[in-house]
């Protein structure tokens, strides 16, 4: 298949390598692995910090060390937490800060809202030294708004800024839907929306002809090619997938199937049933839930999918 053609707009200078793996880091308590943030494994380029949340005022977030991981730690301290930010940074990785999840109730709804949301990021960029913010909203957002709280956001913090997205798979069906706008909107200065192909069940890809099961390379490929025929360039789409048993409730994969993805949608090898009509050699990466889940289960996913 053709390949596409190289964007006609430089994608921000963020530092960034030209393909990642990224990881959420939990600041909560589960069954996975509870780790302190210098203890990621060195496979993964970028860090989403896992969540900020929100706060009395509409539209702010706030961020401390969960009390719980902290006991599950032995004692972990906001101070310590900073230092671990830098350490990583020091390694050449980006930390970025996570808002929402999916019980978060973060709104962005109007100005004033926008503005809170706006301030409340960059103060926790001010604090804990944060490369960027990651929109995790599952509870549904208001483009508008979003898009204008993201703009303020990065003319406190410089064109440095990543700003990454992890929207659900129904939310990147349609370029008109909310999550998509957004993404379209802000194209200039957003750096990868990691969609989360799993826990959606069975969905249309971009040939609108079948819909492809999840936890499969045609489902994976057919869903990221609606994103890259629509408008996204290949330097903002990474395919998200769960670390491994624990991590999801469907959509799990093994390793070898997000890299044959990977080389379906980057070189049209190994691709299933499904062929996208181009290749996208510049397609950024691929992201996991969650970097505790991936030790748990042996760091298994980062091992094979970032070298790859």
């Amino acid at each position: 298949p053709p390949t596409t053609p190289p964007p006609t707009s430089p994608p921000p200078v963020t530092g960034l390598p030209k393909h990642i793996l990224t990881g959420y880091w939990h600041n909560f308590d589960n069954p996975a692995v509870e780790l302190r943030l210098r203890d990621v494994p060195a496979e993964y380029d970028l860090v989403a910090v896992a969540f900020a949340d929100a706060t009395s005022t509409p539209g702010a977030v706030g961020f401390a060390v969960d009390p719980g991981l902290s006991a599950s730690l032995g004692g972990y301290t906001d101070a310590e937490f900073s230092a671990d930010v830098r350490t990583l940074q020091s390694r050449g990785k980006k930390v970025i800060i996570s808002v929402g999840g999916e019980t978060g109730r973060v709104a962005v709804n109007d100005a004033a809202s926008a503005v809170a949301f706006a301030n409340s990021v960059h103060a926790l960029i001010q604090r804990y030294g944060f490369d960027g913010v990651d929109v995790d909203l599952e509870n549904g957002l208001n483009p508008t708004y979003m898009a204008q709280a993201l703009r303020s956001l990065r003319s406190k913090v410089g064109s440095g800024l990543i700003i990454a997205m992890a929207p659900q798979t129904i939310d990147m069906q349609n370029p008109a839907g909310s999550y998509f706008k957004l993404a379209l909107d802000i194209k200039d200065i957003l750096t990868v929306v990691n969609t989360q192909f799993y826990n959606s069940g069975a969905m249309l890809g971009c040939d609108n002809n079948a819909a492809y099961a999840q936890g499969t390379v045609n489902f994976i490929v057919a869903l990221a090619c609606i994103q890259l025929e629509a408008g996204l360039r290949p330097d903002q789409v990474g395919l998200g997938l769960p670390a491994g048993p624990g991590a999801a409730g469907g959509g799990i994969v093994a390793p070898s199937v997000v890299n044959a993805a990977l080389d379906c949608l980057t070189r049209g090898t190994n691709c299933g049933s499904f062929r996208p009509p181009r290749t996208y050699p510049g397609l950024r990466g691929a992201m996991t839930w969650s970097v505790n889940w991936d030790v748990t289960n042996n760091n298994t996913f980062a091992r094979t999918v970032a070298p790859h």
